[in-house]
């Protein structure tokens, strides 16, 4: 806990200065805003932490953003297709796609750099394709229940308000600390990622955690596709989500995950996305170029890097090890007399 504690205290520190230097950060809109970013970016940024847990890493998460904003919008639109059917397609894709992430990284023995590196190009290619190159959108059609919870406001009085989409990071949430750290799945999950080998051999069916972890991810990312695709009502194939990957991997490190793996918290990952949210808030508010947004991405992922090997080679100097180290040494043997 003491990494997010620790990401807490930094995360008021900064929200107490972002609202002396930019007061109109305070305003209902802006902190609603805040709250429906870190919800749509918290939902994918909990499935790339899982899939770093293990010891992997995700990086198709934006292409596979733009995938399905292209198939749902087809779906609902083109085909006329019901909203409960389309939405159950699309997320079924998504299952569908983390599970061959799984198979190549298990069982193909691929490293999850190349195989979602290449899901990232594939996928952004196959939006492209099916679209034919054009955007995408809902159009102005009512989608009852659905559209209410992934864009609609809940009134907590006359003035204030919070997005219903932080309710769905919330229900969310609960479910993946449950999962994370209240199962057997979970400290399974843990141990892959601190040393597969000794997993195995212990009896833990590696291969199938491994790709749980993926197919979780990518059905993560849909559901957080759902809640970008109706705040933001229209896809661009070519270039919407791009680099979106960063913004979870971003979170997960600053969380507190390391991408050695074995390391991470659902309630760190909340936190880091929220950190971000705020970094890039101060950016926008204080007038700074939107040009530097990827520098403060790379420079929070650096950072979190950092961070993490410090703190392991602290703990490699365990206090047996300093003991040791710092024990007089043996006097020399010596011939014993007769």
């Amino acid at each position: 806990m003491k990494k997010e504690l620790g990401i807490a205290v930094l995360l008021v520190v900064l929200c107490a200065t972002l609202a002396i230097l930019a007061p109109n950060s305070l305003r209902p809109a802006n902190i609603d805003d805040m709250l429906r970013r870190i919800s749509e970016y918290g939902v994918f940024g909990i499935g790339a932490g899982i899939v770093i847990i293990t010891g992997g890493i995700d990086l198709s998460v934006g292409s596979l953003l733009a995938l399905q904003g292209v198939i749902m919008c087809m779906l609902l639109r083109d085909h006329n297709m019901a909203w409960p059917g389309a939405i159950g397609l699309t997320m079924l894709s998504m299952a569908v796609l983390g599970a061959i992430h799984g198979v190549l990284v298990t069982r193909v023995k691929l490293p999850p750099f190349i195989v979602t590196l290449c899901g990232l190009m594939i996928y952004r290619s196959l939006a492209r394709s099916i679209s034919h190159d054009e955007s995408k959108g809902l159009g102005v059609q009512s989608y009852g229940f659905l559209k209410s919870m992934a864009s609609g406001e809940i009134y907590l009085s006359p003035r204030y308000t919070i997005p219903s989409a932080f309710v769905v990071l919330l229900i969310v949430s609960v479910i993946m600390y449950v999962l994370l750290h209240r199962s057997i799945f979970g400290r399974y999950l843990y141990a892959v990622g601190r040393n597969e080998e000794a997993a195995r051999y212990s009896g833990i069916n590696t291969k199938l955690v491994i790709g749980s972890a993926y197919v979780i991810a990518a059905v993560l990312t849909g559901i957080s596709g759902i809640l970008l695709m109706f705040d933001i009502q229209s896809v661009t194939p070519s270039n919407s989500y791009n680099a979106y990957e960063m913004y979870g991997i971003a979170a997960a490190v600053l969380g507190g995950c390391s991408l050695l793996g074995g390391e991470g918290s659902i309630i760190g990952i909340i936190l880091g996305t929220a950190l971000i949210q705020v970094l890039l808030n101060f950016v926008q508010l204080l007038g700074i170029p939107s040009t530097w947004e990827l520098a403060v991405m790379g420079s929070v992922i650096l950072v979190g890097v950092i961070f993490d090997q410090i703190l392991k080679s602290r703990k490699k100097k365990t206090p047996a090890a300093i003991a040791v180290s710092q024990a007089p040494a043996s006097p020399p043997l010596t011939p014993s007399a007769h």
